[in-house]
């Protein structure tokens, strides 16, 4: 998992919302978006027409894989005492159904020196690395939780960059925003900054201004200061911004920004078909449909009318508690 944000320090990474990677949250923002998402097609329904978060966005925004190894597997049968003390080596007192408080991982990691041994340096990285996991890719509602089925995956860091991490936070956010337009849920889990981030890169009239270049992954360009004089700040204004001054103001191709291109390593331009393909996107027990047939303007293509949109109901009721299964296989 390269190019994640860097850890400031060594707690409280988390805690505060202004002082996540990409900014404060604006949930206003957020609701209006989840407003005009419709979670058959995975697409914002929008006056411009359909639009919606890729793995293009994933890939730039956040840096993260979209071409690698499906995260999925068994966690059938697991002792996630003996996994932490295998690989943290030390068991946290408190272990619910393989989840652990993120303010343990923080507590009990302190961010190595110069006197620490390697060894020291690989579990400290596999703490952080859960602690990003946890707390801001892939969130759960608890917002203080995470699962030790990730830390499966950091055996080897090398064979970890294998990984799609892309498929998993999209994945996720799309299961997310598909469960709170249920009408009996509240909240929201998810990666909501690469969701707002998408917004503000492609509406103008909701972009906040930044004194600074564009650096990669593009999420840490907002890490600086902020100026949203003139901004919608309250949910009815930016209503009717959605409404009415989308339609020439939407940004299809914002990447091709010759200011943002030029951040871009070369290694992220190779496969860019990856960007664009109709897939379900796999997080262990989660599988949600990549719709890009229905936004290939936003790859710079024509868009034709869609087909039907695949229904995936069933998956909707499938979730980490039936513990027998073994994702990979199913």
């Amino acid at each position: 998992m390269n190019h994640l944000p860097e850890h400031t320090s060594g707690s409280g990474f988390f805690a505060c919302s202004d002082d996540r990677p990409g900014g404060k949250l604006d949930p206003k923002l957020i609701s209006a978006l989840i407003e005009r998402w419709r979670p058959e097609t995975h697409t914002f329904h929008l006056p411009c027409g359909e639009c919606t978060i890729t793995l293009e966005d994933v890939h730039f925004q956040l840096g993260l894989p979209v071409d690698g190894d499906t995260v999925t597997g068994s966690i059938y049968s697991v002792d996630w005492g003996a996994v932490c003390y295998e690989l943290l080596d030390v068991i946290p007192n408190n272990i619910n159904r393989g989840q652990i408080k993120i303010g343990w991982l923080q507590d009990t990691f302190p961010e190595p020196d110069d006197d620490s041994t390697e060894l020291e340096r690989i579990r400290y990285a596999r703490a952080y690395i859960l602690e990003v996991i946890g707390g801001y890719l892939m969130p759960d509602l608890s917002q203080n939780l995470v699962h030790l089925r990730w830390l499966l995956k950091l055996v080897d860091f090398r064979a970890a960059g294998e990984f799609s991490w892309g498929f998993s936070v999209l994945a996720t956010l799309y299961r997310e925003m598909y469960g709170v337009t249920q009408l009996n849920k509240a909240k929201i889990g998810g990666c909501l900054s690469l969701l707002q981030l998408w917004a503000r890169l492609r509406f103008l009239f909701l972009r906040h201004r930044v004194d600074h270049p564009y650096t990669f992954p593009l999420i840490t360009r907002w890490n600086h200061s902020t100026s949203y004089v003139g901004l919608p700040t309250s949910l009815e204004d930016i209503r009717l911004l959605l409404d009415q001054r989308l339609e020439a103001q939407f940004q299809w191709t914002p990447y091709e920004d010759p200011t943002i291109r030029v951040v871009i390593p070369d290694e992220y331009l190779q496969n860019m078909n990856a960007w664009h393909v109709k897939i379900p996107l796999v997080n262990f027990a989660i599988v949600e449909m990549h719709q890009s047939d229905r936004v290939l303007r936003q790859f710079g293509f024509r868009q034709p009318i869609p087909v039907a949109p695949k229904v995936l109901d069933d998956h909707h009721r499938i979730d980490l508690r039936q513990l027998h299964t073994n994702w990979l296989k199913f």
